[in-house]
């Protein structure tokens, strides 16, 4: 077993971006990108991919006391430094601290301003009584709660959020440890610690970087009542309260939280949940749904399930207008397979697409790691057969992909962040899996992550005709 990220696939895939970044560039040179966002990617893979080969083998052996104070303080300190530099960053190229073409972050800006002299029954009323969805209120409510100490203030709810980041990286250990073991563990949570895509949203005022650790908290807490031989009220509290909070946030989310306890309860082998307590944990279940059906979650759930094919019929059609003329074949059948190493990385500058270009490193990260997750899939149904005790974390970002892959945002970072926790400990559970098999399906991938770069390239350019 290998018990850290190998300096040799780490060298392979900085080597392998370089290349197909500079075969882009060139190709499309009329379309390349600018060098700040040149310099961002490569910045975003040579750090992944270095620091997460010299840590993982440098911490591996340390005590676990120490191992997550310094991955705590590690991720902590460098989405600090991404959040100071971004909003300076933002300020001198859009004139304001916010992303390029904010309009979400900005939205949660104002409504948190409009809320912070209010009264809290008001707040409450407001966000989660008279509304017909409750979608994004428990961000607003926690950002309103919060500026009563921050003020106005942009910085400081950002570094907030960077502790809550920091935090992810901790809750990534203690799930993947119980489902992988100690070494892949760590592993996971160094990939977490370094990974552009969850620094990045430090560095912004959307909901991202809460929702991620609310919804690791909820899976690593239902893990835990899972697994445990002992239970009480606090145990089964907790990951409620937690799924609760998912549906006020993003109710797809919530909802794929659901089902992927209710999955684990059904299908985890008695090694991991004991008769009696799978009974009993299938009675409360349907108790809880019962409670909660009819109310304003489940409204709004079947509300998205009954207009999902329409959904995603709207968004191929704006896309068409807009000039994407090949964006209609991006059908969730033509997605769907692909959804464990999506998103494609923006390589070229086409639309404004700023943000995208920013993350062009990160989610290349994703592609590449993508392949270990394929093996990790491949081993837990195929050969060592154990997908029954990853019932929980599986089942979950199988379900969630597959809703974002149906939705006509399959290729929609922000969307598909959420399954990323889950990719990064299959990543790592699928590198301590490698051995003369498997690297030579490796060895193909290195082929096919930089077609995918440059296809995606080719596909944004060419489906608007700009060559």
């Amino acid at each position: 077993m290998i018990p850290y990220f190998p300096r040799q696939i780490a060298t392979k895939g900085i080597y392998i971006y370089l290349g197909v970044l500079t075969a882009v560039s060139l190709v499309f040179i009329r379309h390349a990108m600018s060098i700040d966002f040149l310099l961002m990617g490569v910045m975003w893979v040579v750090g992944f991919f270095l620091l997460s080969n010299y840590c993982s083998k440098k911490w591996q052996n340390i005590p676990q006391s120490k191992f997550l104070a310094t991955i705590f303080l590690t991720a902590v300190g460098l989405r600090w430094a991404w959040t100071v530099f971004s909003y300076y960053y933002y300020l001198s190229e859009t004139g304001a601290p916010f992303e390029f073409l904010a309009g979400d972050s900005i939205w949660y800006y104002e409504e948190t301003m409009g809320n912070v002299h209010a009264n809290l029954r008001d707040v409450w009323n407001y966000l989660f009584v008279d509304t017909d969805s409750i979608s994004d209120s428990g961000y607003i409510l926690y950002l309103s709660l919060l500026s009563k100490l921050t003020g106005e203030s942009i910085m400081l709810p950002r570094l907030v959020n960077g502790l809550f980041s920091a935090g992810t990286c901790l809750l990534i250990y203690l799930l993947a440890k119980r489902n992988i073991g100690e070494e892949a563990g760590r592993m996971a949570a160094v990939f977490a610690c370094f990974m552009p895509n969850f620094i990045f949203y430090c560095g912004t005022h959307l909901k991202e970087a809460l929702m991620i650790f609310l919804l690791v908290a909820y899976l690593e807490r239902a893990d835990y009542l899972i697994r445990s031989r002992k239970y009480n009220i606090l145990n089964i509290a907790v990951p409620v309260l937690l799924a609760i909070s998912l549906f006020s946030f993003r109710t797809v989310l919530g909802a794929a939280a659901i089902f992927a306890f209710a999955t684990a309860v059904v299908f985890s082998t008695n090694r991991v949940i004991g008769r009696s307590k799978r009974v009993m944990l299938i009675i409360w279940g349907i108790l809880a749904a019962t409670t909660l059906a009819g109310g304003t979650i489940m409204n709004e759930v079947e509300g998205y399930w009954e207009q999902r094919d329409t959904n995603q019929n709207a968004k191929r059609s704006v896309q068409t207008s807009r000039g994407n003329q090949w964006a209609k074949y991006a059908t969730g059948t033509v997605m769907a397979p692909m959804v464990f190493v999506l998103p494609f990385p923006t390589m070229v500058d086409v639309d404004e697409q700023y943000n995208q270009q920013m993350l062009s490193g990160g989610n290349y990260v994703r592609n590449f790691l993508g392949g270990f997750v394929l093996i990790a899939l491949f081993s837990a149904v195929f050969v060592k057969k154990n997908w029954r005790d990853f019932s929980l974390i599986g089942s979950f970002v199988i379900v969630y992909l597959g809703i974002i892959s149906a939705s006509g945002f399959a290729n929609s970072e922000r969307f598909l962040l959420p399954g990323l926790p889950v990719l990064l400990i299959m990543a790592a559970y699928g590198i301590t899996l490698l051995d003369a098999k498997n690297y030579r399906f490796i060895k193909i991938w290195y082929w096919v992550v930089p077609v995918m770069g440059f296809a995606w390239a080719f596909f944004k350019l060419g489906s608007r005709g700009m060559f």
